[in-house]
């Protein structure tokens, strides 16, 4: 998901307080919990994400919503703040960045494969463990099966792509041989 540039600047302002008071993982953990939530709530997501509603009663349907699920004061009052600023629809970019920068914090990294057929775990391990050795960090490692690669991986590390792709290989050894090389 790409977010806005006020959806950076808002999960590193939560983040900042997070840090500070060294609750990053429930912060996190609360983030995930409210999203799963509005995902699974058609009905809730309309009434906090629509400006139809006046921002008086979203407030209160949210304060409600966090007090009942146990939401801290510093999320229950972030969430309150993106009502009054109409930055609640970039809830979900916020929250993708507050977990991109708790996995920075801690070391980790995301790395997604596309790889051509499923991958067993003894095959994910060696995969987690080369990425881990090339970056120098933690991996938390997502495989997606595409069968149009016909063979080989793609890896997507940070901003560095890794094409170990049967056609990215076919399409080298063609330009290699048409170069006369």
């Amino acid at each position: 998901m790409r977010s806005s540039a006020a959806a950076r600047r808002y999960a590193r302002a939560l983040f900042s307080i997070a840090r500070d008071e060294g609750a990053v993982t429930s912060v996190r953990s609360e983030l995930e919990s409210m999203g799963q939530l509005l995902d699974e709530t058609p009905e809730l997501h309309r009434a906090l994400f629509r400006p139809l509603h006046p921002v008086k009663e979203r407030r209160a349907v949210l304060r409600s919503l966090c007090e009942r699920v146990g939401t801290s004061g510093n999320v229950r009052n972030f969430l309150v703040y993106l009502i009054d600023q109409r930055r609640l629809v970039d809830f979900d970019a916020i929250r993708s960045e507050f977990a991109r920068l708790a996995d920075e914090q801690a070391g980790r990294l995301k790395a997604s494969v596309v790889a051509a057929s499923e991958l067993p775990p003894e095959q994910r391990e060696r995969l987690r463990d080369a990425l881990a050795r090339r970056t120098g960090r933690e991996i938390d490692l997502e495989v997606e099966v595409d069968p149009g690669l016909i063979g080989g991986a793609i890896a997507k590390v940070g901003g560095v792509v890794i094409d170990g792709s049967l056609r990215r290989q076919l399409s080298q050894l063609r330009d290699t041989l048409t170069r006369g090389q």
